[in-house]
């Protein structure tokens, strides 16, 4: 059975920590573009402060994309406030960006695992329970957002579940086991790099019950390539481009532009 997360009637468009090819990556200026354009999902990072803040970011470390330094975790929120991304954008907390779209959906990494029991009080306070799908390079990570979690939501595969899939698509019994423990634990689909995302690999993990979102595609042809070959999302920093090419095979299907811009809230909790 599908999860609501996945419910639209065609493939999924994932605006890429925003849409960083347009706005700095993850920040309120490339959510807020992503939105007009007309995106309903939108992929983010999660990591928490030093006292439980859970920010939308990449890195374990603001040096890369802010104007500060510093592991994020060993910092307060109220310090991290500071920071502008690009010199200018403040940095969103999870929670603010899935107040200011209440129609959005977010796919959301989760980096460490520090960041596992916010993210889990964020989505009792909000109540976004149907509107998250939860990913993780890490297999523990995800076991424990689970447990954390208390309830069943959209989850992606680790990269161990898409060695599983690649396996047991050749053999019929374990793969019905798979797909039973699979579908028991929330997994409803799996994110690859386009590498993996071959006809076979679709066709295995469509048996399975499991929808194929392919990262981060973007050039033309190769999300069109991957739309033949019955991929189910496109995750891209690219994301006019994507727009245009579901455009163009009568596959966009945007959502409402929901409004102005919401309040940015950058002060410490």
């Amino acid at each position: 059975m599908a999860h609501a997360f996945l419910e639209h009637p065609g493939p999924l468009a994932f605006a890429h920590r925003g849409g960083a090819a347009h706005h700095p990556e993850n920040s309120w200026s490339a959510f807020e573009h992503a939105v007009g354009l007309g995106y309903t999902y939108l992929e983010t990072d999660v990591r928490a402060t030093a006292d439980g803040v859970l920010l939308a970011f990449h890195d374990h470390s603001l040096d890369r994309v802010t104007d500060r330094a510093g592991r994020i975790a060993r910092m307060p929120h109220e310090e991290i406030a500071a920071a502008r991304i690009g010199g200018s954008e403040p940095i969103p907390l999870l929670e603010d960006l899935l107040t200011a779209w209440p129609g959005v959906r977010f796919n959301i990494d989760v980096k460490q695992a520090l960041a596992i029991r916010p993210l889990a009080a964020v989505l009792r306070r909000t109540g976004a329970w149907n509107r998250v799908c939860v990913c993780s390079f890490s297999a523990h990570r995800l076991r424990a957002a689970r447990r954390a979690l208390g309830r069943r939501v959209c989850t992606a595969l680790s990269p161990a579940g898409i060695m599983s899939v690649q396996v047991a698509g050749n053999l019929s019994g374990s793969g019905q086991m798979l797909a039973r423990r699979l579908a028991s634990a929330g997994v409803r689909c799996a994110q690859v790099p386009a590498v993996l995302a071959t006809r076979s690999f679709i066709r295995r993990a469509h048996a399975l019950g499991l929808q194929v979102h392919v990262w981060t595609v973007n050039d033309r042809t190769e999300m069109s390539c991957l739309l033949d070959l019955g991929a189910d999302g496109i995750i891209t920093d690219e994301i006019v481009l994507l727009r245009d090419v579901l455009a163009e095979r009568g596959e966009w299907h945007p959502g409402s532009r929901q409004g102005a811009a919401p309040e940015r809230r950058v002060a410490g909790r």
